[in-house]
């Protein structure tokens, strides 16, 4: 009797037991729930507030010319036109330090990056033949795009712009970038601190000022505007990994309250959320460079854009946003309205 009746507290208490250790877990997971729940929503809110902040629509309208109609970053191919500019008034004009073009092809889940060395000589519309950097400069954004969209013959869908404060906030929100340094140099700081800032040879985590140190340092490379743009090619890739998760920003209330202020782009909210998710989804970012020659004009230095190397990127660019798809389009609707406008035969 005595046994049975030891086995049957016995029993009670494990119940009681295992009753109080799920009761800790539901606690523990409703917690963590709010916290992380909390915290999305609360980012979310905020980047509804940036996206409304620093919107800023182009001349053109919402598509480019080159497209029929205009692109969802939900469901189609699409391409965005970097621009990083030294400037720190906030009014993000003036000449661009850095171009970098990039296609998204959600199909194939992949990225192409195109750094596009700031000395290259092109044609500006309007303008004739100058550094592909003073687009910018002569006419703002629209101008920049226009150019890039002639210089590959495809359209550029959306821009981010965004000067180098911007750009320390969000490496340092990202507790910095790993890359690997081909070799060691000193540069200024974003200040103009002359050899502020070190960085030696191999692969190291680079915060925010070492990270901008690293993707402007022209003169001590070898290679030029060549190395420099691949060394700026591995910094967004970094950052593209690295912010595919929210959980892997920290203090991205500081970050998003210096976007509002360094940052212009023409993405709506709704555009941001569904970049966040295609950045989950990416499985393969390629870098591509463009070739070309040192050229010293009595105008100065440029770097004179290898041809076929140009064509040859601007087709594995066409190809990544399967423009001949998109081209067809265009071209069965401008027959469509032609045949509509026509007058019927009586």
């Amino acid at each position: 009797m005595g046994t049975d009746v030891t086995n049957t507290r016995l029993r009670r208490h494990r119940r009681r037991r295992r009753r109080r250790i799920l009761r800790a877990f539901m606690f523990l997971g409703l917690v963590s729930f709010l916290v992380f729940g909390g915290a999305v929503g609360y980012f979310v809110w905020k980047l509804n507030d940036v996206a409304a902040d620093t919107q800023e629509s182009l001349e053109r309208g919402e598509k480019s010319e080159k497209r029929a109609e205009a692109v969802d970053p939900k469901q189609d191919n699409f391409s965005v036109l970097f621009l990083g500019l030294d400037d720190r008034s906030g009014e993000l004009d003036g000449r661009t330090d850095a171009m970098v073009l990039a296609t998204f092809n959600k199909d194939k889940e992949s990225i192409k990056i195109t750094s596009i060395p700031r000395d290259s000589l092109v044609s500006i519309p309007e303008y004739g033949d100058d550094k592909i950097t003073h687009a910018h400069a002569f006419g703002g954004t629209d101008l920049a795009i226009e150019t890039v969209e002639e210089l590959f013959d495809i359209p550029v869908d959306y821009y981010v712009k965004l000067n180098f404060d911007a750009f320390i906030e969000i490496v340092n929100a990202l507790d910095g970038v790993t890359v690997d340094v081909p070799f060691g140099f000193t540069e200024q700081d974003s200040e103009g601190n002359q050899d502020a800032i070190t960085i030696e040879e191999g692969e190291q985590e680079l915060n925010g000022e070492e990270a901008l140190a690293y993707a402007r340092m022209r003169k001590q490379d070898p290679r030029g505007d060549l190395g420099r743009g691949e060394r700026q090619q591995q910094i967004i890739k970094a950052i593209i990994r690295e912010s595919a998760s929210i959980s892997s920003i920290h203090n991205y209330d500081d970050v998003l309250r210096s976007l509002e202020e360094h940052m212009k782009m023409n993405f709506t909210f709704g555009n941001l959320i569904s970049l966040h998710r295609y950045a989950n989804s990416i499985s393969d970012i390629e870098t591509l460079q463009l070739q070309g020659n040192h050229l010293n004009l009595d105008s100065g230095y440029y770097y004179q854009l290898d041809e076929q190397s140009t064509q040859d990127i601007a087709q594995e660019l066409k190809t990544h946003l399967d423009i001949e798809k998109d081209e067809d389009n265009a071209l069965n609707a401008r027959n469509d309205a032609n045949q509509q406008t026509q007058p019927s035969t009586p």
